[in-house]
């Protein structure tokens, strides 16, 4: 008989997440290959939540779902940031 006075551990392996600036590029790449404008796409899905804006072309639509919107534009505000040597 197990003893109750033991905390049991339950662990169960999920997908490592991918960062803002992975997905990104990887939606980027998905929009340009599919004749979108990836600037544009992008922008409307930030700003208004709706994931049609995002190809399913090579799962993006998926991917960008995963991450937090403030996090995308935390991400592009840190690449334009450093782009202008502010940092």
């Amino acid at each position: 008989m197990q003893s109750l006075g033991n905390t049991q551990y339950f662990r169960v392996e999920s997908e490592p997440e991918e960062g803002a600036k992975v997905v990104l590029a990887a939606v980027y790449e998905a929009l340009t290959e599919k004749g979108y404008n990836p600037v544009n796409q992008i922008v409307g899905y930030i700003m208004s939540g709706d994931p049609t804006y995002i190809t399913s072309h090579k799962n993006a639509r998926s991917m960008i779902m995963k991450v937090e919107r403030d996090e995308l534009v935390e991400e592009l505000l840190i690449e334009y940031i450093h782009t202008k040597g502010w940092h």
